[in-house]
């Protein structure tokens, strides 16, 4: 399995909401990025205590989506071009029901490993101006995803991810959402036992695990 990359992307901290700073705004690069153990060479995030880190270095959001925003949002001009959601790797061909957590891609030169779907927030609504982005993110499972750095590279726009081990094929990405994020922890108590074997997943959804595994009492 493996898709184009037809965009990669880098955004710098800005004004995004009174004094509240954001580096949701990402534009596309060209030529060969490096990508570190942290992510892409000149990428920042604004409020490191919850995005990037070593669990999400990279975050890849699917242009497959798209056309399901516009007909959600309409005419909106950040659907024009990749990068409306944040994201550094824009590719065509994958999405959360056939990638797996844990899933090993080559990106570029460099390899990387699915560490959990991305978790939204109140920002897409305020980047979008509508009211309801953030839930339609949870309701749909048009997530997006975080990698982490294995082994550091170059990647640029023409490069190939392909995908070079699925240890864990039992876990698709909106599987792995819908369990930790989208209230079906209750009804799936096998799962959620099962997931605290998973040593890939990324150490805050651990935490949410073990929270919502002590909420229904497993272990």
């Amino acid at each position: 399995m493996e898709a184009l990359i037809h965009t990669v992307l880098t955004g710098k901290a800005r004004p995004f909401r009174g004094d509240e700073a954001s580096a949701i705004g990402k534009r596309p690069v060209a030529g060969a990025v490096a990508v570190e153990p942290l992510g892409l060479a000149g990428d920042e995030q604004a409020d490191r205590s919850v995005h990037g880190g070593i669990d999400k270095a990279i975050h890849h959001y699917p242009a497959d989506h798209y056309p399901h925003w516009r007909s959600r949002l309409g005419d909106a001009p950040l659907l024009d071009t990749a990068g409306a959601f944040g994201e550094n790797i824009s590719t065509i061909g994958l999405d959360e029901h056939n990638v797996c957590l844990g899933d090993r891609f080559r990106l570029g030169s460099a390899l990387v490993e699915v560490t959990q779907a991305r978790q939204p927030c109140w920002k897409l609504d305020h980047r979008f101006g509508a009211k309801g982005v953030m839930a339609e993110v949870v309701a749909s499972r048009r997530t997006g995803w975080y990698y982490r750095v294995l082994e550091p590279g170059t990647v640029r726009a023409g490069d190939r991810l392909a995908l070079v081990e699925r240890p864990f094929p039992g876990w698709p990405l909106a599987s792995l959402f819908g369990l930790l994020i989208g209230g079906e922890a209750k009804a799936r108590l096998a799962d959620l036992t099962a997931l605290r074997d998973i040593p890939v997943l990324a150490e805050t959804w651990k935490v949410r695990r073990a929270k919502l595994a002590a909420q229904f009492g497993v272990d």
